[in-house]
Formats: C-alpha cells, structure tokens, sequence
C-alpha cells in the first residue's frame, strides 16, 4: 500500500479508501463475511470528479475551442485507453483485490477493470483529500499539456473540413511532400491544398502526423 501511494505521490489519512478501491467486486463475493465492499460505487464518483475536473481544465487551457470540441476533446482523454495507460505506469494490476476466478481469466491485465480502479482511487483521493488531491493527481496523469495537444491534433483534420464545408464547391487535398532521415526515425511532410492553392504544409512521424500539422498550419491561416 505505501508503495502504491508513493506513486499516487499522496498519503491517504484512512487507508481503508485506497483499499476500497482496490477490491473488485470478485474479492468482494468471495469475502462476503467479511464485509469487504467492491469498489463499484467509488468508481461511479470517480468517473464524475474525473468528468468535472477535465472538463474545467479544458474550460481554462482551450479559451477558443467550442463546447462541441470540448466534449469530444474530454471523452478522448478519459476513455478506458487512456485511463488504462495510467493504470499500467502505475503497475495497478499488482495491488488489486480480486478472486481466484476472476485472476486466473487474466483480470488483473484486463483494460475495463484496471481503467475502473483508476476511477475509484480519484473517488478516494477526493473522499480523503477534498477535490485538490484528484485534480493535482489528474493533471499529472492525464491532463499533460502534451497528451491534450496530441489528442487535440487527432482532430485538425475534421475541423479543417469542417470549416471549408461552410461554403459549397470547397476542394481539400492532402499531398504528400516526400520523406526524409534514415529508416527507424523517417520524417515525413505533406501539403494541403484548397481548390488547387496550397494553404498549409506539415512535417511528422507519419503521413498521418504530417497531413494533421498541414491542416493545423491551414487552420490557423483560415481563421485570421
């Protein structure tokens, strides 16, 4: 437990809500005499302090983004992947709770279980801590400036098409620019034109990378 709070860099005052969300609802069958609660009803707090914690940072670090981008911005960052990528650094699957059964089917790797505990520690950080402790926890783990401006890039290319749909007869084309660097680390660029004119170019890891940052570049250009 003390190694696990080391990770969550927070050290609850009643260890008994960082063992609740820890116990799945397996061990929780399986030790009905002992009243071990699951954690499914931290989870379900957790999911609405991680909900309202996201959505008021989003509110604050994207002033020009509307509500409709938002929302989807915010359920891209909170889904189960992301939150079982915080599950894995944080080894979680080591310190759960769980039944005989439910351990032998492979549980403590399962995406949906680990991405629950994660909710229910939130839920227990804020019951211990007041809503400080999730937040500063969130940020850290999901809210990265790097994971929302990756999350934010997956979608320049909806947006940019968007945007020239407001007018009929609108032509987007993405180009490819060619290729650069030696085999393990390419880099690649591409051109995205509008009615044959050129209003962005982008370089990246992937052609896919590469026509996002032309289309972010185009962007830009378009909303001046």
């Amino acid at each position: 437990m003390k190694e696990l709070e080391e990770k969550l860099e927070y050290r609850f005052k009643n260890k008994a809500l960082l063992e609740n969300a820890l116990t799945h609802s397996s061990y929780a069958n399986e030790n009905r005499g002992n009243s071990f609660p699951s954690n499914e009803r931290l989870e379900f707090l957790g999911d609405s302090v991680l909900g309202f914690v996201t959505a008021k940072h989003l509110y604050s670090v994207t002033p020009t983004l509307p509500e409709g981008k938002m929302t989807r911005l915010r359920a891209e960052l909170v889904c189960e992947q992301s939150l079982h990528a915080v599950a894995e650094e944080l080894e979680l699957g080591r310190y759960l709770l769980m039944g005989h059964g439910e351990e032998k089917n492979g549980g403590r790797t399962r995406a949906s279980i680990l991405a629950d505990a994660v909710e229910a520690i939130i839920a227990a950080m804020f019951l211990d801590g007041g809503i400080e402790v999730p937040e500063s926890f969130i940020k850290r783990m999901i809210l990265s400036p790097e994971s929302i401006e990756a999350h934010h890039a997956a979608d320049y290319k909806t947006e940019l098409q968007e945007l020239i749909q407001k007018k009929s007869g609108q032509v987007l084309t993405y180009i490819p620019a060619g290729e650069s660097g030696p085999d393990h680390n390419k880099t690649f660029s591409a051109y995205v034109s509008l009615n044959g004119k050129v209003i962005g170019e982008g370089t990246g890891r992937t052609k896919k990378e590469a026509e996002q940052a032309a289309a972010c570049v185009a962007l830009k250009k378009l909303s001046k």
